[in-house]
């Protein structure tokens, strides 16, 4: 049996576990427009199953809030739902949420002429099912080796939150206060009280960001967003 022209040139369809470059995975997922979310974690294609709302739906969105909320008072960042990530040759996941400064504001990622974030976003959020999931493996190595400065991933299962900062090219955890409020090194002001998040407590949620919003620290990281 012949080809015909037509099948030759056929873009194959992704699948999961592929091993692709990025250029060949983004050539076969813009194939797809039928295709909600894939990833290219480490040279592998990943593609998510369906999302179920308690475990995934519903903490998305809290941590969506929680990030707007923190953009809505802080010029100069940006956040993102689900946008798409050049990192490296191997690397374009799709990220539950990032938080990234404005390239004009001194961030170190930018948006292509393609409306694509290509590098390191200062801050990426993951909601994973639990301490298995890739997110705190293979995407974790890939983030730090990118430059990622801080991650942070919800483990919804095993009712945990994990944060990682970067420093001398390595991740460290993120240590909470004593009084239990995390807050980041790279973002001053992205306060986050985490048994509250935990427990669905958002109104506890946002008054501790509040309080990170009315900090010197961030105020002074606004005028210096501001001169950049």
């Amino acid at each position: 049996m012949v080809d015909t022209p037509a099948q030759r040139f056929a873009i194959p369809p992704l699948e999961n576990g592929d091993r692709l470059t990025r250029y060949e995975f983004e050539r076969r997922y813009n194939a797809m427009p039928h295709l909600k979310k894939a990833e290219l974690i480490e040279g592998i294609v990943y593609m998510p199953a369906a999302l179920r709302f308690k475990s995934h739906g519903q903490p998305h969105g809290r941590i969506i809030g929680w990030l707007i909320a923190y953009e809505a008072m802080t010029p100069g960042v940006l956040v993102g739902d689900n946008p798409t990530v050049r990192l490296d040759i191997d690397n374009e996941p799709q990220p539950d949420a990032v938080l990234l400064i404005s390239q004009e504001a001194g961030g170190q990622a930018r948006i292509s002429e393609d409306d694509y974030i290509e590098g390191a976003p200062e801050l990426i959020v993951e909601v994973a099912a639990s301490s298995a999931a890739i997110d705190l493996h293979a995407k974790k190595h890939a983030y730090r080796r990118n430059g990622v400065k801080e991650y942070l991933v919800w483990q919804v299962l095993d009712q945990k939150i994990s944060w990682f900062y970067s420093e001398a090219g390595e991740y460290l955890d993120l240590l909470p206060n004593e009084d239990g409020i995390w807050q980041s090194h790279t973002c001053p002001g992205l306060w986050l009280d985490g048994l509250a998040l935990l427990q669905g407590n958002m109104q506890r949620v946002f008054e501790v960001l509040q309080t990170g919003l009315h900090s010197p620290e961030h105020a002074t990281f606004v005028q210096q967003l501001g001169q950049s």
